[in-house]
C-alpha cells in the first residue's frame, strides 16, 4: 500500500478492514486478528475509517464474503470516503478482482499489506532483495489472473495478438527476475554460512531472538549489549537482522543475534524469502522468546511462534523464556512465571536482567574449565581468554601469564597447547 496522496486526506490512504468467522473460531479470536490488521495498517502508513465481520460456515469462491456483505463493505467504504478495503485472511486473485470492481476501490489482503510495509522497511541490500522476492513471488498469479479473460476463449479467431503476447512477456520478466534474485540470495546464504562458522571456531555461543513483533525485542539486545539499534513502540521496526557482542557481569560473552518478528497468518512468501536470514535461528545454541506479557493475544502469540519454529526445524533447540513488559500489568507476574517457567522482565525499565542472564548461562552449552600457561608474545590468546571465556584466576610469571579459565569447548581446543592442568571431563572433551 503506497502512499501517493491521489484521492486521500492528510496524504493517507483510509481503509475499510473486513474479516469472516467461521464456526470453529471465537470471536475474541477474530476481532484480535482485526485489531491487528488496523495496526498493520496504520504501520503502512494508512486509517482505518471502518471494520466489518461477517459470520459464515467457509468462504464464497468468487467473493470470499457473501454478496449481500459485499454490499455492506461497499456502503461503509462510500459513507468514510474510503478508498481501500483489507482482508484480513488471504484472497485469491480471482476473489480480490471480483470484490474491487463490485466496490470500485482498491482491495488487497494481509499479505499484500505485510509485504508492502517490509518494502518500506527493509534497509540493507540483503533485505531489499528478500523483500522483492516474495513480492514477485506473491504477483505472479495476480498478473496471470488479470489476464483470464484471454485465456477463457481459448486462442484461435479473435484472440490472438497483444494480449497474449503481454501476458507471456510479463510472465516471462517475473519469472526471469525472481530466478536472478535467487541467485543473488544463494550468494547471501553462502556469505552468512561462513560467517557462522567463523562464530562457532571462535567458541563464542550464540543467543538468538525470537518472538512475535513488537514484543521488545531490539529494545532487550540494546540493554544488553549497550547497542542502539532502532526500537519503537510498532509493528516490524526490525527486518534487517544484527548481531551484537554481550559481556554479561560473571558470565560468559555470547552473541546476540536479532531476526524480524513473527506474527500470526506470516505470508508463506516471506519465510520461504526470508530463508537465508532465518537460518541464522538453526545455527544459534540458544533461542531467547520475547513475549509480551500486557498484550491480551499473548497465548495467541506465542502458539504463532511456536508454530513458525517448528516449520523452520529449530523448536528443538534450548530455549529461554523472557516474560516482558510486566511494568505495565496490573497484576503480580508470580503465578506467570510459575505456569510459564519463564523469567519476568522489564527491557524498557531494566529491571528482570540479572535473572534472565542467569537463565541464558545455564542454558548455554557446557564450558571447560582449564589453567592455561601462555607465553607474553601470544597476548591474542589472553585476550581471547577474557573475550570469549570466563577468567577465574591470572598469576603473572617471568614471560608467561597463566589463567584459570572457563573457556567454550571449541576455544579450549584451539589453545589446547597452553594447557597446564585441567579435570579429566575437560580432557575428554577436548581430545
Amino acid at each position: 500500500m503506497r502512499r501517493t496522496g491521489n484521492g486521500t486526506r492528510n496524504g493517507q490512504e483510509r481503509a475499510v478492514i473486513g474479516a469472516l468467522r467461521r464456526p470453529s473460531q471465537r470471536r475474541s479470536e477474530v476481532d484480535e486478528s482485526l485489531e491487528e490488521l488496523a495496526g498493520l495498517v496504520v504501520a503502512a502508513g494508512g486509517t482505518v475509517v471502518g471494520r466489518v465481520t461477517q459470520e459464515r460456515p467457509a468462504p464464497t469462491p468468487a467473493l470470499y464474503f457473501g454478496r449481500g456483505k459485499v454490499e455492506e463493505i461497499g456502503a461503509a467504504a462510500r459513507a468514510a470516503s474510503a478508498d481501500l478495503f483489507v482482508s484480513d485472511d488471504q484472497l485469491s486473485p480471482i476473489q480480490e478482482r471480483n470484490i474491487s470492481e463490485a466496490l470500485g476501490i482498491k482491495v488487497i489482503d494481509r499479505t499484500a499489506l505485510i509485504l508492502d510495509i517490509f518494502a518500506q522497511r527493509a534497509r540493507t541490500a540483503e533485505g531489499k532483495l528478500q523483500v522483492e522476492l516474495a513480492q514477485l513471488t506473491y504477483l505472479l498469479p495476480r498478473l496471470i489472473g488479470q489476464w483470464t479473460h484471454l485465456e477463457r476463449l481459448g486462442g484461435g479467431i479473435g484472440t490472438r495478438g497483444p494480449g497474449e503476447t503481454q501476458l507471456e512477456s510479463d510472465r516471462r520478466v517475473i519469472r526471469r527476475k525472481v530466478m536472478q534474485i535467487r541467485r543473488q540470495l544463494e550468494g547471501v546464504q553462502v556469505h552468512r554460512r561462513l560467517q557462522r562458522q567463523g562464530r562457532r571456531k571462535s567458541g563464542v555461543p550464540v543467543v538468538a531472538l525470537v518472538g512475535y513483533t513488537n514484543a521488545g525485542k531490539t529494545t532487550l539486545l540494546n540493554r544488553l549489549a549497550g547497542a542502539q539499534l532502532t526500537a519503537a513502540d510498532r509493528l516490524f521496526v526490525t527486518l534487517d537482522p544484527a548481531a551484537r557482542l554481550v559481556h554479561p557481569v560473571g558470565g560468559r560473552p555470547f552473541i546476540m543475534t536479532d531476526t524480524v518478528g513473527f506474527i500470526r497468518k506470516l505470508p508463506h512468501e516471506l519465510v520461504a524469502a526470508f530463508r537465508a536470514t532465518l537460518e541464522e535461528l538453526a545455527d544459534a545454541d540458544v533461542l531467547l522468546h520475547v513475549v509480551d506479557t500486557s498484550h491480551p493475544a499473548m497465548d495467541e502469540h506465542m502458539r504463532a511462534v511456536a508454530d513458525l519454529l517448528r516449520e523452520l526445524g529449530v523448536a528443538d533447540r534450548p530455549t529461554v523464556l523472557a516474560l516482558n513488559k510486566v511494568d505495565r500489568l496490573d497484576t503480580d507476574p508470580a503465578p506467570l512465571v510459575a505456569r510459564r517457567d519463564g523469567v519476568a522482565i522489564s527491557a524498557a525499565a531494566g529491571t528482570g536482567l540479572d535473572a534472565l542472564q542467569a537463565a541464558i548461562e545455564r542454558a548455554l552449552p557446557p564450558v571447560g574449565n582449564v589453567t592455561l600457561r601462555i607465553p607474553h608474545a601470544d597476548g591474542t590468546a589472553v585476550g581471547l581468554c577474557y573475550e570469549r571465556g570466563r577468567v577465574l584466576a591470572r598469576r603473572d610469571g617471568p614471560g608467561y601469564v597463566e589463567l584459570d579459565a572457563d573457556l567454550p569447548i571449541g576455544l579450549l581446543r584451539s589453545l589446547a597447547r597452553y594447557r597446564v592442568a585441567e579435570s579429566p571431563s575437560v580432557l575428554g572433551m577436548v581430545d
